[in-house]
């Protein structure tokens, strides 16, 4: 039995079979487009995946030291939203982990309730991202109601949606959202916008508005290169998932994929966002009265 590294193959998997058509269609639970190769379960079948595993698991701990080296930048613009984001990152990586590292039997309500969650982080952080980059543009002042309501409101509403339409499409509440036809196709088209092609516009969205900020607003250039390099860095990470995973899967005999890469470049993405926002905000109020 393999193990699937896209988490919508776990809702896919659950609510498109006829059993006869689960184990076939685990064979090919690869990452990627049209996977032709899947990491074999380890040992006794409780784990897989063990080199994503550990990525996911230092890239957790990398991000918590983001979270409080940011902590200490009390004048910082966006803090708080800043703060959120990489929280919910790191929170991500958990479900990655938990859903993609076979702890659970696959088709089990269990992973399915944990990779509805997961999917619904994924979007959610789209929005993160560019609530972070509006921010930036100090419309509304950041870190109070104005700038948190619609952070919280769009974040959850992401969320709610994606998890909705992935448990739907798992546990068959309606028909809105599957079964595939065929069932083996595992195509569900409202999950794939919502935790493939727009996390990659929100991206694209992002580095836009700090471009204005940036150039126009604080005119600047040095910061410029740290936003492209996070950007170029999530984008090759796609490329990798995508596209180049399962040719790394075939080339080590089925012992890594292109999940491994991507998360450490997506994390490394996440670095080079906290040395860009760094690099354009202060560490303490100049004033005084301001240290507290």
């Amino acid at each position: 039995m393999f193990v699937s590294t896209i988490p919508c193959e776990n809702v896919q998997l659950n609510s498109d079979a006829p059993e006869t058509l689960r184990e076939p269609s685990l064979d090919v639970a690869g990452v990627g487009v049209n996977p032709q190769c899947a990491i074999l379960r380890v040992g006794d079948g409780r784990l897989g995946n063990i080199g994503n595993i550990i990525a996911c698991g230092l890239s957790f701990f990398v991000v918590l030291a983001l979270i409080l080296r940011a902590s200490k930048r009390k004048a910082a613009v966006g803090l708080v939203e800043f703060r959120l984001f990489l929280s919910m990152y790191a929170l991500s990586l958990i479900f990655q982990i938990l859903t993609t590292g076979s702890f659970l039997r696959q088709t089990s309500t269990a992973l399915v309730v944990l990779t509805a969650i997961h999917m619904g982080l994924i979007a959610a952080l789209g929005w993160a991202l560019v609530a972070n980059g509006l921010v930036s543009m100090q419309w509304v002042e950041d870190g109070t109601i104005s700038s948190l309501a619609p952070f919280w409101g769009l974040t959850i509403a992401f969320f709610v949606a994606t998890l909705y339409i992935s448990l739907d499409t798992a546990l068959g509440w309606t028909s809105a959202f599957g079964p595939s036809n065929p069932p083996i196709a595992q195509k569900n088209i409202p999950l794939f916008v919502l935790t493939s092609i727009w996390p990659g516009v929100a991206a694209i969205i992002y580095l836009i508005i700090m471009l204005v900020v940036i150039l126009r607003i604080l005119r600047e250039s040095r910061p410029v290169g740290f936003y492209i390099s996070a950007f170029l860095l999530f984008a090759v990470a796609q490329v990798i998932y995508f596209v180049v995973s399962r040719y790394i899967c075939t080339a080590s005999k089925a012992k890594v994929d292109g999940s491994l890469i991507a998360t450490v470049l997506e994390t490394a993405s996440i670095v080079m966002l906290f040395i860009g926002w760094k690099s354009i905000t202060e560490e303490s109020w100049e004033e005084p009265w301001y240290s507290n």
